[in-house]
């Protein structure tokens, strides 16, 4: 039987750990441009928002008895803007669409970040958290195209940090993240990002993470590939 690291039932997300702890290092993260043939197995560029269908799945069966067809997948799909914006040293994220609020990275050490700090490095942002839906899809649209990072890795619950890839997007179109992809919320380059946002109405959420399960935090760079 593989060996599995035990995940934290609820991730505490303010009990912070500096990055100078003697058991953490830093994971950096690959930054490549997103394009179609890039993008494959993670989900897919969208041109238009109002388009775009978000991929619902049926839940799974609990035995050997088959899920009924055309049940499962009826919770339906929700919308609305998905904010993303510098507060000093951190990064927050708010989901209209569900009423969520994060924090979602931090721009200097973590256990000392400030939202009040003014010499925050902006280059890069660390992040200790991602999370996949088993239950559906979700669209990401820039509404000024402005452009961003997704931070992705794909399906399975057996993996590491080195697992993440961060794709430039450089804000001409939007992404349809596929269910069970690993995905934190999407980050700008510039102070703030305004996405129309479109996913299912029921939003089941797997975390990972990595600082209690691998002891690091993963640097993912803001800015276009070289």
């Amino acid at each position: 039987m593989a060996n599995h690291p035990t995940p934290a039932p609820c991730i505490q997300m303010e009990r912070m750990v500096s990055i100078h702890a003697e058991d953490i290092s830093i994971v950096e993260v690959p930054l490549i441009r997103a394009t179609p043939e890039s993008f494959a197995g993670f989900g897919r560029l969208v041109e238009s928002f109002e388009e775009a269908e978000v991929d619902i799945e049926t839940w799974p069966a609990q035995g050997w008895r088959p899920v009924e067809p055309g049940t499962g997948n009826q919770g339906g799909v929700t919308s609305g803007q998905f904010e993303v914006y510098r507060a000093g040293d951190m990064m927050h994220a708010r989901n209209h669409a569900v009423d969520g609020h994060y924090v979602t990275g931090w721009f200097g050490d973590p256990l000392t970040a400030s939202e009040q700090s003014l010499e925050a490095d902006h280059s890069r942002i660390l992040v200790r958290e991602a999370n996949y839906h088993p239950d559906g899809g979700q669209i990401f649209f820039p509404r000024n195209g402005d452009p961003f990072v997704a931070l992705l890795a794909l399906p399975g619950d057996d993996i590491t940090p080195q697992d993440f890839v961060a794709f430039y997007c450089d804000g001409t179109f939007g992404v349809h993240l596929d269910a069970n992809v690993w995905h934190q919320p999407l980050f700008p380059l510039g102070e703030r990002i305004v996405f129309d946002d479109k996913q299912g109405r029921v939003h089941a959420c797997v975390a990972c993470d990595f600082v209690s399960e691998f002891g690091v935090y993963l640097s993912v760079p803001l800015r276009k590939p070289d």
